[in-house]
């Protein structure tokens, strides 16, 4: 509005000639001429010296992809706090877990399959407590701590969101740091191990990759259910295979895998290329191969008469929940090699890319909770 109309438009009452007051009047009449111009400029959303002062939205700290890229297009920055949806919890993030998939989604590569739009916050694993809770949640509450995998990131930020179907409650043996490295990686592994193969005690288990983020976690998802492991992994990482309760640790650098593992049920494969084609001689008749990072080759498949699947994995709670009662019962327990702040994203992301980390890194935003 031009603010010649609101000066027209005030009532004439209010104006004096300075030019003809005293000083100290003059002081009081201009007081009630601003007096004036702010409860009107109020009232019809103007205000003759520049905008009024709206009240903010919150904002935070916050990791963002604005174009697909390197690790150099992480950029730490101030967003908006997001608002939770009715089915959704606002949780205000103590750690968020770093993922090979993270390069991925920010290089663009995969930005059809994944269905992802820029700009965006990475982050698929989250651990915080519940600062909002939508109308339409039931099972968490404000103040809850939780620990979730969210579909759609957003992890990698002083807040996040997660709806009921992708979060749990935290478990309380562990802390949050630890507990930001869970969701993903451990869910990969049971939905590949656990959905897929229909693992069962008894049968024996070649886990490829064993020291990883999912292969740590498929090890000992694998020993709780009361199967036989065979896990492979490189030299430095053989005392790891054994702690997490691996009953044959394979040095692939030294031993072919297929010189000691014969027969067995289940192949979980992390490496793919030529490890992926060197494991389906391995499976017994009527065996599983599932595979995270390429598609069976049906011809092998059909040649051993076994079968297989590519394991993508989904938020799933009900699975989480079981996860926590392992991690309850000491059954589970989460290997984290590095923790990073969430300044330090780029570096995070550059180790995780190079799938040799030993369990996962994590990135720590706020201080635990006392």
């Amino acid at each position: 509005m031009d603010r010649s109309l609101l000066m027209e438009t005030k009532p004439r009452k209010w104006r004096c000639r300075i030019s003809e007051r005293r000083p100290r009047d003059d002081a009081k009449c201009l007081n009630k001429m601003k007096m004036l111009q702010f409860l009107f400029a109020t009232l019809i959303g103007v205000w003759p010296c520049g905008a009024i002062a709206q009240s903010e939205k919150p904002t935070m700290k916050a990791v963002v992809v604005h174009e697909y890229g390197g690790p150099e297009v992480l950029k730490y920055e101030e967003v908006p706090r997001p608002e939770p949806k009715d089915n959704e919890v606002l949780v205000r993030m103590i750690a968020a877990g770093v993922n090979p998939v993270d390069a991925l989604i920010r290089s663009g590569k995969y930005a059809k399959f994944f269905g992802t739009t820029l700009p965006l916050i990475p982050g698929y694993d989250i651990a915080g407590v519940v600062e909002k809770a939508g109308a339409k949640v039931t099972k968490l509450k404000v103040g809850d701590p939780i620990y979730a995998y969210v579909m759609w990131g957003g992890g990698y930020a002083g807040y996040a969101v997660a709806t009921e179907g992708e979060g749990a409650a935290k478990p309380k043996s562990i802390t949050f740091v630890e507990a930001a490295g869970v969701p993903l990686a451990a869910l990969t592994a049971w939905q590949a191990l656990i959905d897929a193969a229909k693992l069962s005690a008894g049968q024996t288990v070649l886990i490829h990759g064993g020291s990883g983020g999912v292969g740590s976690f498929a090890i000992q998802i694998a020993k709780a259910r009361g199967a036989k492991v065979i896990a492979t992994a490189s030299t430095p990482n053989q005392g790891l295979l054994k702690q997490l309760g691996a009953d044959v640790a394979l040095d692939y650098t030294k031993t072919k895998f297929e010189d000691i593992a014969k027969d067995v049920d289940v192949v979980l494969d992390s490496v793919g290329k030529d490890t992926l084609a060197r494991s389906y001689g391995v499976v017994k008749k009527g065996g599983f191969v599932a595979t995270l990072v390429a598609e069976p080759d049906q011809a092998e498949l059909d040649k051993h008469a076994i079968r297989g699947a590519p394991i993508s994995v989904k938020p799933n709670s009900d699975e989480l929940m079981k996860i926590t009662k392992l991690i309850e019962e000491k059954k589970i327990k989460p290997i984290v090699s590095q923790v990073l702040p969430l300044t330090e994203a780029v570096k995070a992301q550059e180790q995780a890319a190079t799938h040799h980390t030993r369990g996962k890194i994590v990135l720590k935003i706020a201080e635990e909770p006392k």
